[in-house]
């Protein structure tokens, strides 16, 4: 499903971090820290109504000098721009219009983004009269809200949101998204560009999004698929530790917009702890993985080299243990037709439905060879599994008490099904379901 992203930006001490805890770790907002992603209070995922968004805290400025403070705002606000279908533009009603909001606020008129001018602090309705000074700052609509007392959160979430569909995924047909996602200089770009350059390839090019990627869309072997590419998202006009966050969030972003990822490893430096990370939210997100060693023309090799190579990268990512792993060089084209055949090999299996009188026989040969286990003298019955869905595949597995059902033999049953119908590059999902005190 496509998150909006949405930024918060304002000066200091507007309550901006309150804002941003209230929205996504209240009542109001049903957050989700994943697995494998280490978040911390720059950018959060939240929940209204149905409706999933990356939201953005853009706090932390504390200019050491007047003269920088500028300088430090338009760069905030600059970032958040780069990103963000939409922005909270967030000021103090009791403090009253300061010359930095209204800089702020000329930098933002300046942009096609949704503005959403949000006066925090106003804790009763005779503080309403508070936020008419505010349309000096030229928008349209303005939101009163208390972000201490969660006041009229709400309303401004209904509409931050109004726009955006209840698990909207864009309108592109039947073409398979695919995410080209790794650090920077791994060969993003140039595996784009050797994937345009193919002459058996159809392209056209798809306007660049919001986060700065651009999309190709390509024909391949019969296929559509929408790459999206990560790449060039560093700009050496700021390139710090914030910014390298916010790489970080686009790239986040770009896995929430595809199916498929290809994820890419330097092959002279190995697994980062940023890689594992990365691919850690596209697992946990189901999407569909391939993992593409690149720069394999610059390791000296011997009969075992790839195969150790290898060992190490299940090591690491033994999560991954169902992707298919492919070796390239992009400089020299090695091996890229092999990748597009995993890709739609991989896109072939994320569409796979198992009926259920087979996977119930599955189970049940599964249950005859191993037998489930059992807790205070209670053994786990399963009465029968069913695929409720593809893309990624889901499976719901009825029992006698859903606490019997341990990790490992949950993961034992799923080795079994992917013995028996290949699932390579896709994760399985399942859910189960007890039957009360039975």
């Amino acid at each position: 499903m496509n998150k909006p992203v949405i930024a918060i930006v304002g000066r200091p001490n507007v309550g901006k971090s309150t804002l941003f805890n209230k929205l996504i770790s209240k009542r109001i907002a049903i957050t989700q820290d994943d697995p494998g992603v280490t978040r911390d209070r720059l950018y959060q995922e939240g929940e209204w109504q149905h409706k999933k968004f990356l939201l953005v805290d853009t706090g932390g400025i504390e200019p050491d000098s007047k003269e920088r403070f500028s300088v430090e705002i338009k760069k905030q606000v600059d970032l958040a721009i780069d990103m963000a279908e939409a922005i909270i533009f967030l000021v103090d009603g009791r403090t009253g219009i300061t010359n930095d909001d209204r800089e702020i606020a000329r930098l933002l008129r300046q942009t096609k983004k949704k503005i959403f001018l949000t006066v925090n602090k106003i804790d009763s309705k005779k503080q309403e009269e508070f936020i008419y000074e505010f349309y000096e700052l030229g928008f349209e609509n303005i939101y009163p809200v208390s972000a201490e007392n969660a006041l009229r959160i709400g309303d401004l979430l209904d509409a931050v949101l109004e726009d955006y569909e209840v698990n909207s995924i864009g309108e592109e047909e039947e073409a398979t998204h695919v995410a080209i996602i790794g650090k920077p200089n791994v060969g993003k770009s140039s595996l784009i560009n050797q994937v345009l350059g193919e002459e058996r390839m159809i392209v056209t090019d798809i306007p660049g999004t919001t986060r700065d990627a651009i999309d190709s869309r390509v024909e391949y072997d019969g296929n559509e698929y929408i790459f999206i590419d990560t790449a060039g998202l560093r700009r050496k006009r700021s390139v710090t530790e914030e910014t390298e966050r916010y790489t970080v969030l686009r790239t986040l972003s770009a896995i929430d917009r595809s199916e498929l990822c290809v994820m890419m490893i330097d092959a002279t430096q190995g697994i980062t702890e940023q890689d594992s990370k990365v691919v850690g939210y596209a697992h946990e997100e189901g999407k569909g993985i391939i993992i593409a060693i690149n720069k394999w023309d610059l390791i000296e090799k011997d009969d075992k080299t790839m195969r150790n190579f290898e060992k190490d990268i299940r090591n690491q990512l033994s999560f991954l243990s169902y992707a298919p792993i492919v070796f390239i060089s992009v400089k020299d084209g090695l091996r890229i037709n092999k990748l597009f055949d995993l890709i739609k090999v991989v896109d072939n299996n994320y569409s796979l439905r198992i009926s259920t009188a087979v996977l119930n026989d599955i189970v049940t040969d599964a249950v005859l060879h191993n037998p489930p286990p059992t807790d205070k003298g209670v053994r786990l019955k399963i009465y029968y599994i069913a695929q409720v869905g593809t893309r990624p595949p889901k499976f719901v597995v009825n029992v006698n008490k859903k606490e019997l059902m341990h990790f490992s033999y949950l993961r034992y049953l799923e080795n079994q099904i992917r013995m028996n119908y290949s699932f390579d590059g896709v994760p399985l999902q399942f859910e189960i379901r007890g039957r009360g005190g039975e």
